[in-house]
């Protein structure tokens, strides 16, 4: 058996100080890297409607509007699910959700592939987004909950930076399955894939360690002290041990989800969980719209069809790499510092990228700037938010954070759309997309540091 690494005493500081403060174990990178699978396929399953809108137009023999309501079922799903489901985990535990989740994305996409008209298919989409939702939220938990201090920003960037690379697979494979088996083939694929995770998840995920901790079951001390060897720490005399405040011992229960939800209005948590939520918000709005309107509005505002496409390739380009690179800079760093840093810079850029069409060359290399910068600020939010939150309201904290973000996903297309038929220029529309942005910087800039993890719970 692997000796326990060297770190700080098991003191009331508790055993989230000390795997903060200790290095990152080969078991730890393994479970980020399962989230980082996860994450994969979920920009597979979550684009495979886009990948297949043309074949599924023409053989349900549907309006741009009906394919444009297939579009967004899954996005719609996915805020349901991080809003419904990701508190579950705050109940039930991670693991459980998790596996739940990934059972429903697969049936959903299973589904999808069985779809004999377009409202069931409709339908199974919303089934594969409430799955995804969920995923995200829980992840995103489990990535962060298993990382250090000093690790965390990179571990979470690149477990963001999965989400695109499943995409872009998935849209490079989706040409060759659509040719050979039609579009039905991008779903079984999809359906192999999700479950095959599914099987991997179920051998290899744990349960956080800080969730049975602070649930305070003692049946869960085994189950504990066998994760905690495996990351190279010794393991607890008992689960009050673990506690940064004996006083913090739970009864074995959680609140319910309902409960967990109110409790982020309440109490000192109100502040910090109103300022992310707008953060969230105005980040996914600005995210959406420039990935979204991007090459139709270059075009407009000049540029060739193809030259709009290639300032849409430069922003995919940028963002495969720039949650990352988020995670780069943070090493060492305050991460709610550089995330307010990397949001002031992408709202600059994205007025720069406007204003540079008449260069192309400069065009493309702004465009790859903005999707960098762009990406790092989901990945910061991803990493600054599960800090806020106590680990009994964790789950509930990041998946409202989430869902409330995809509201602004979905409406920053809208907007965009009734905004462009007003008659605002691009120019205008980059403007405002940007100041949005700086709304956000503002709403992370107010966070101010995290509040201690004990007067982050607001007591039943």
């Amino acid at each position: 058996m692997t000796a326990p690494a060297a770190h700080p005493p098991a003191d009331a500081r508790g055993i989230r100080a000390r795997l903060d403060a200790a290095p990152m174990s080969p078991y730890q990178w393994m479970v980020v890297g399962l989230c980082v699978l996860l994450n994969t396929l979920d920009g597979f399953d979550v684009m495979a409607m886009a990948f297949t809108a043309g074949a599924v137009g023409e053989d349900f023999a549907l309006s741009g509007t009906q394919i444009g309501l297939l579009l967004s079922a899954g996005l719609v799903g996915m805020a349901l699910g991080s809003l419904l489901l990701a508190p579950l985990a705050d109940t039930w535990g991670r693991r459980g959700v998790v596996l739940g989740c990934v059972a429903l994305a697969g049936a959903g996409m299973l589904g999808s592939a069985l779809a004999p008209t377009a409202l069931t298919l409709g339908a199974t989409r919303v089934v594969t987004g409430l799955g995804v939702g969920g995923i995200l939220a829980c992840t995103n938990v489990v990535a962060s909950e298993f990382s250090n201090d000093r690790r965390r920003g990179l571990a979470i960037g690149i477990y963001t930076a999965g989400y695109g690379v499943g995409a872009t697979i998935g849209g490079l494979a989706a040409i060759t399955l659509q040719e050979s088996f039609g579009w039905r083939g991008v779903f079984w694929t999809g359906t192999v894939l999700t479950l095959g995770a599914l099987v991997l998840l179920a051998a290899l995920l744990p349960e956080s360690v800080d969730h049975q901790v602070h649930r305070g079951r003692a049946s869960d001390l085994p189950r504990v002290n066998r994760v905690l060897v495996r990351m190279r720490q010794e393991p607890l005399a008992s689960l009050a041990d673990g506690l940064p405040d004996p006083a913090d011992a739970a009864d074995g229960s959680g609140p319910p989800p309902a409960r967990q939800v109110g409790s982020l209005l309440a109490g000192p948590l109100r502040r910090p969980t109103l300022l992310v939520w707008l953060a969230f918000f105005a980040t996914m709005f600005g995210f959406y719209f420039v990935n979204s309107w991007t090459p139709t509005l270059l075009s407009r505002a000049g540029l060739s069809p193809d030259q709009a496409a290639s300032a849409g390739m430069a922003l995919a380009l940028g963002g495969a790499a720039g949650s990352v690179l988020y995670g780069l800079v943070t090493a060492g760093r305050a991460p709610r510092r550089v995330l307010v840093v990397f949001t002031v810079l992408a709202a600059v850029a994205m007025v720069a990228l406007v204003l540079s069409i008449s260069v192309l060359a400069l065009a493309l290399v702004v465009g790859v700037v903005v999707g960098a910068l762009v990406n790092g600020c989901v990945a910061g939010l991803y990493t600054v938010t599960p800090g806020l939150y106590d680990a009994r309201v964790r789950g509930t904290g990041m998946g409202w954070g989430i869902g409330v973000g995809r509201i602004g996903a979905i409406l920053a297309p809208l907007l965009t759309g009734r905004l462009v038929d007003a008659g605002w220029s691009a120019t205008q529309l980059y403007v405002g997309a940007a100041c949005v942005l700086l709304v956000a910087a503002g709403a992370v800039l107010a966070l101010g540091a995290a509040p201690s993890r004990r007067a982050t719970l607001v007591r039943s």
